[in-house]
């Protein structure tokens, strides 16, 4: 008796198996990807921002929140830009430097900082707050390829982020919208 109870049990968990193989196979049961919510805002009337925010990691684990946003001004102008935040204390970032974006096809761009955008009193400027000028080199970017992005520095290393290609196809979306 106990042994046929087992060979039932041993088919029904065959079975179980091939169902959800098959299941999977054919996407029924793919579960959505945790994609990032591309964020909206109206910053004055005819103003509208587009932005997408995640965390980074440098090459020694530190996180790094990048905002990269799409602002569209009343007059029709727009720009890209990518704002990169480390830990307060952590690091100097150099501003007078670009910031390095590179794939490993060997591609190298660079983006033009403009943190002069945020920080209207230079003495004021956060050190470990840099922001970049990505509309020139966005269309150039391979959504397929990840990037490393290189934050000079004034004291320490550079600061290399790693931006996976889901990320690199965000940044894509955000500059889409009108």
């Amino acid at each position: 008796m106990g042994c046929r109870i087992r060979k039932i049990f041993s088919r029904l968990l065959l079975l179980g198996t091939l169902v959800l193989g098959v299941l999977l196979g054919l996407g029924v049961l793919n579960l959505p990807s945790a994609a990032a919510a591309i964020r909206q805002l109206e910053e004055a009337p005819r103003q509208m921002v587009y932005q997408s925010r995640q965390t980074l990691k440098d090459q020694h684990g530190n996180g790094w929140q990048a905002v990269a946003f799409k602002r569209i001004r009343p007059n029709g102008q727009t720009s890209f830009e990518l704002r990169l935040v480390g830990f307060p204390g952590g690091v100097e970032i150099d501003r007078s430097q670009p910031l390095t974006l590179s794939n490993s096809l060997g591609k190298t761009l660079t983006a033009r900082d403009v943190s002069s955008n945020i920080f209207t009193e230079a003495g004021k400027a956060e050190p470990n707050v840099g922001q970049y000028n990505l509309q020139p080199t966005l269309p150039e970017l391979q959504a397929e390829i990840p990037l490393t992005l290189t934050l000079p520095t004034l004291k320490s290393e550079a600061i290399k982020l790693s931006v996976p290609t889901s990320l690199v196809q965000e940044w894509q979306t955000v500059s889409s919208y009108e």
